[in-house]
C-alpha cells in the first residue's frame, strides 16, 4: 500500500463513505440501463465537436421512404380528426384494419418475424408524420412500437416466446398493451401494489406451479382493445417453492387479456383525445411460470427490463410527436400571419406577432435537429438514457411553448372547435406528452443531471462503486485510483475554464472548417464551466444533491442546452449551411445562451457552499454570466 493511499486517500475514503448514501439495487439498475454517448463528452468539459460533426446523419432506406410516401400518406388521408373527436371517439374500423394490414404495429419487429424491421429513424419519421395529421392515430401507432411487449420480447423474451408472439404482433392479430402504472403508485414501480404469489394452481386441466396475480392498472394505452398485455408486478414466494427466498422482486409476465380473471374494456378519456386508454384489472389470475417474459430465469428482472427499454424509447416516441406538433404550429401559424390582416396590414408585420412567431420557428428547428441526431445515435446502437431523458422533457416543453404561441397568434380562430380548427387537437394533447413516459417535473428535477452526473461523468460512478465495495481494502484501492484521476481531471478543467472564461471564449476550441465558429467556441466555454460547476456541486453537496432538486434541475438545464444547441449547429452543417437558416440559427443560439445564463446564475446564487460559487465565478465568469436576448432586428428577420 502506497503512502498516498494510506495517509491521504484513506481519510477521504472514510469521509466519503459517511456522506455519500449507498447505491440501492433499484438505483444501480436504473444507472446501468442504457449507454453513455455524447452526454459523456459534455461531462468531460472538453467535447470533441469534430466527432459530433463526423457522425452520419439519420437516413431512410428506399423501403422506409416508400412506406412513408405510401401507406403513411394513405393513412393520413383516411382520418377525419374532427369526426373522430366529436362523433366516433375512436379510430374507424377501416383505419384499424389498414393499420393491421400494413403492419404499422410491427415497425420495430424484424422481418424474419414478419415485421417491417424499420430503423429507429424510420420509426420516428412515421410517428412524426402520422401525428401531424392525427394525434390519436399517432399515439395508436407509437405505443406498440415503443415500451411494450414487442420491444421487451426482442430484448428479453425466450426464443419460443418470440417465435409465437412476434409474428402475431407484427401483422396485428394481437394488439399489445403494457401494464405498469398502478392505482396508488403511479409509474413508481418500486411502490406498486400489484402482486404475484408463487403457488400451485390449475392450467389447461393440469396442476402446475405458477403465479397467482392480483392487479389494478390504470392509464394503460390500448388497454381497452388489447388482446395481450405485458404486466409488471411484485413477485413473492411465501413458501419458497423456487428456493430463491420470499421477495423475488419486480417481474414482467406476458398474458392474453382473455385469461380468466382479467378484466379490461373500460376507457379513460385523456383530455378529449380519444386514443384507446383505460384500466386493467386482475382478480386471482393464475398463470404458469413460463408466461414470465424471458421465462423463470428472468424472475426479478422487471425493473432492469423497463429501464433498458425506456433508455432508448423515450428518445423516439414523444420527441417525434413533439416535432410534429411544433412543425404544424410553424407551418400553419406562419401562413396565418400572412393572410390574416388587422388595419389592412398582415398581422405578421406587427412586432408583437413577430416575437412569438420567432419562438415557434426556433422550436420547430431545434426539436427536429435534436430528434434527428438522437435517432441517428440509436441507429448506431447507442442507448443513451440521459440524452433520451433530455429529449423527452425538453422536446415536450418546447412543443408546449409552440402550441401556446400559436394559439395566441390565432386568437379566436383557435378557440372555436370544429373541423377547420387545426390547433385544438394539438392543444388538448399538450399535458399528455408532458406527463407520460416519466413526468417532466420528475425528469427535469431528478433524472437528467441526477442520473447524468453518475452515469456520464468520467469518474463519479467508479468512485461510488468503490465506496459501495464490501471489501474495504479493495474499495480503498479502487477509490484511490479513481479519486486522484478525478482530482487531476478537475484541475485540468479548472485551468481550461479559466482560459476560456477570461478570453470570453476566444481561446475555446471549435471544429475545423465549420460555420458559426464563434458559437462552437461559446459552447466549448459553457461546457468547461458546466463541468467545473458540476464537480464543485458534487464535492460540496455530496449525497445531499439528491434533495437539492432545484439545483439539480438547473444543472440539468445547462446539460440539456449544450446537447440541443450542438444538435442545431450540426443540423446546419449537415444540410449544407443554407443561407436562409442563418438568422434562425442565430436566434436559437441566443435564446439558448440565455437559458444557460439563467441556469448558471440560479445555481451560483443558491449553492450552499458560497466559496464554491465564488471560485466558479472568478474562474469561468469573471465579468458575469453573459446574458443578452436576441435583438429586435434578429427577431423580426
Amino acid at each position: 500500500m502506497s503512502f498516498r493511499q494510506d495517509k491521504l486517500t484513506r481519510p477521504i475514503y472514510r469521509w466519503a463513505k459517511g456522506v455519500m448514501p449507498p447505491i440501492s439495487e433499484t438505483e444501480r439498475e436504473a444507472i446501468d440501463a442504457g449507454t453513455v454517448w455524447w452526454d459523456g463528452q459534455l461531462f468531460t468539459g472538453d467535447p470533441d465537436w469534430d466527432k459530433l460533426l463526423a457522425m452520419p446523419p439519420a437516413r431512410l432506406s428506399p423501403d422506409e421512404q416508400a412506406f412513408l410516401d405510401g401507406p403513411v400518406g394513405e393513412l393520413c388521408a383516411m382520418i377525419d380528426e374532427w369526426k373522430l373527436v366529436s362523433e366516433d371517439r375512436d379510430l374507424p374500423p377501416e383505419v384499424w384494419d389498414f393499420l393491421r394490414r400494413n403492419k404499422f404495429f410491427g415497425m420495430i419487429i424484424p422481418k424474419e418475424y414478419g415485421g417491417l424491421g424499420f430503423s429507429n429513424t424510420a420509426h420516428s419519421e412515421v410517428v412524426r408524420k402520422v401525428s401531424s395529421c392525427s394525434v390519436v392515430a399517432g399515439v395508436t401507432v407509437m405505443v406498440p412500437n415503443s415500451l411494450g411487449p414487442g420491444e421487451l420480447m426482442l430484448h428479453f423474451g425466450t426464443q419460443a416466446q418470440r417465435d409465437y408472439w412476434l409474428p402475431r404482433l407484427a401483422d396485428g392479430r394481437e394488439i399489445p398493451c403494457f401494464g405498469l402504472t398502478s392505482q396508488e403508485a403511479g409509474s413508481d414501480a418500486a411502490a406498486m401494489l400489484d402482486t404475484g404469489m408463487v403457488e400451485y394452481g390449475e392450467h389447461e386441466g393440469e396442476r402446475v406451479l405458477g403465479i397467482r396475480l392480483n392487479f389494478h392498472k390504470r392509464y394503460i394505452t390500448l388497454g381497452p382493445v388489447a388482446t395481450v398485455m405485458g404486466l409488471a408486478f411484485k413477485m413473492f414466494d411465501p413458501q419458497n417453492h423456487l428456493g430463491k427466498g420470499e421477495d423475488l422482486g419486480i417481474t414482467v409476465a406476458l398474458l392474453p387479456t382473455a385469461t380468466k380473471g382479467v378484466r379490461h374494456g373500460d376507457r379513460h378519456v385523456p383530455l378529449l383525445t380519444y386514443f384507446q386508454n383505460g384500466p386493467l384489472y386482475g382478480d386471482d389470475v393464475f398463470i404458469p411460470l413460463d408466461w414470465i417474459l424471458g421465462g423463470p430465469d428472468q424472475i426479478g428482472q422487471g425493473w432492469t427490463m423497463l429501464m433498458t427499454a425506456l433508455a432508448a424509447g423515450r428518445g423516439i416516441s414523444l420527441p417525434s410527436q413533439s416535432s410534429a406538433a411544433a412543425a404544424v404550429c410553424a407551418r400553419t401559424t406562419g401562413a396565418y400571419a400572412r393572410v390574416r390582416t388587422q388595419f389592412n396590414v398582415p398581422i405578421g408585420m406587427f412586432e408583437g406577432i413577430q416575437q412569438p412567431l420567432a419562438d415557434i420557428a426556433a422550436n420547430a428547428y431545434l426539436i427536429d435537429a435534436a430528434r434527428r441526431l438522437t435517432v441517428a445515435a440509436l441507429d448506431e446502437g447507442h442507448k443513451p438514457s440521459v440524452v433520451s431523458a433530455i429529449m423527452k422533457a425538453h422536446a415536450t416543453y418546447r412543443m408546449r411553448e409552440s402550441v401556446e404561441r400559436a394559439m395566441d397568434i390565432h386568437g379566436g380562430k383557435a378557440i372555436i372547435d370544429g373541423p377547420k380548427n387545426y390547433l385544438a387537437a394539438q392543444y388538448r394533447s399538450v399535458p399528455i406528452g408532458i406527463t407520460v413516459e416519466g413526468a417532466n417535473i420528475l425528469t427535469r428535477n431528478l433524472m437528467i443531471f441526477g442520473q447524468g452526473a453518475i452515469r456520464a461523468h468520467p469518474y463519479m460512478l467508479k468512485e461510488l462503486l468503490a465506496l459501495s465495495e464490501e471489501d474495504e481494502e479493495k474499495g480503498l484501492a479502487d477509490f484511490d485510483k479513481h479519486f486522484w484521476a478525478h482530482v487531476g481531471h478537475s484541475a485540468k478543467n479548472a485551468l481550461r475554464s479559466f482560459v476560456r472564461g477570461w478570453t470570453g471564449g476566444l481561446a475555446a476550441p471549435a471544429p475545423r472548417n465549420a460555420a458559426f465558429t464563434s458559437h462552437w467556441r461559446q459552447l466549448s466555454r459553457y461546457a468547461s464551466a458546466f463541468a467545473l460547476l458540476s464537480d464543485l456541486s458534487l464535492l460540496t453537496l455530496g449525497g445531499a444533491l439528491k434533495r437539492k432538486e432545484m439545483l439539480s434541475a438547473r444543472l440539468g438545464d445547462i446539460l440539456s442546452e449544450l446537447y440541443l444547441l450542438g444538435a442545431v449547429l450540426k443540423r446546419f452543417e449537415t444540410e449544407g449551411r443554407p443561407e436562409a437558416d442563418k438568422p434562425l440559427v442565430e436566434y436559437i443560439m441566443a435564446k439558448g445562451y440565455n437559458r444557460m445564463a439563467l441556469a448558471f446564475n440560479g445555481v451560483l446564487d443558491n449553492l450552499p457552499a458560497r466559496w464554491a460559487a465564488i471560485v466558479t465565478r472568478v474562474i469561468a465568469f469573471p465579468l458575469g454570466v453573459p446574458y443578452h436576448e436576441p435583438s429586435d432586428e434578429l427577431t423580426s428577420e
